[in-house]
């Protein structure tokens, strides 16, 4: 079978997968209430100001790492006959935990300090929010592996 890698990392269809991840985090940012929500707005809104395309840049950059730490969950659903995106949210926990251990690593070595610090201050409540855009980030996944 085809990793996540191979069938979505490459090509127009990288492409797509970016923008639609692009779609996903700004409507789960905009979905985000409260003083957390108010937090996470005002991160969004410092790391989209460090340049022009910034953010877009970052999934890019992030999209192979994600894709691999997707894979296991992916691979599973498919094994076992169940649809993917179903899988994935079944398995929040499992799926923020990896994808998180990729941007942790990454906030980590980041050069940028106003990455750093935003990064530092969300990442408690980080786990929960992830595991929050699991329908949508299944969604993402049931469209372009269709």
């Amino acid at each position: 079978m085809a990793t996540l890698k191979e069938l979505l990392g490459v090509g127009e269809r990288r492409a797509a997968v970016i923008d639609d991840a692009l779609t996903v985090l700004d409507a789960e940012v905009a979905d985000k209430g409260g003083v957390s929500g108010l937090a996470i707005k005002a991160a969004y809104a410092t790391v989209k100001g460090i340049q022009p395309g910034f953010v877009r840049k970052v999934v890019s950059h992030l999209l192979d790492d994600f894709l691999d730490r997707l894979d296991p969950v992916y691979q599973e659903a498919l094994q076992a006959g169940k649809p993917p995106g179903e899988h994935l949210v079944a398995e929040r926990a499992r799926v923020a935990s990896a994808l998180l251990e990729v941007t942790d690593a990454r906030a980590e070595s980041s050069d940028k300090p106003v990455i750093k610090k935003a990064y530092q201050r969300l990442r408690p409540s980080a786990a929960r929010h992830v595991e929050d855009a699991a329908p949508r980030l299944a969604a993402m996944l049931e469209r372009h592996t269709a």
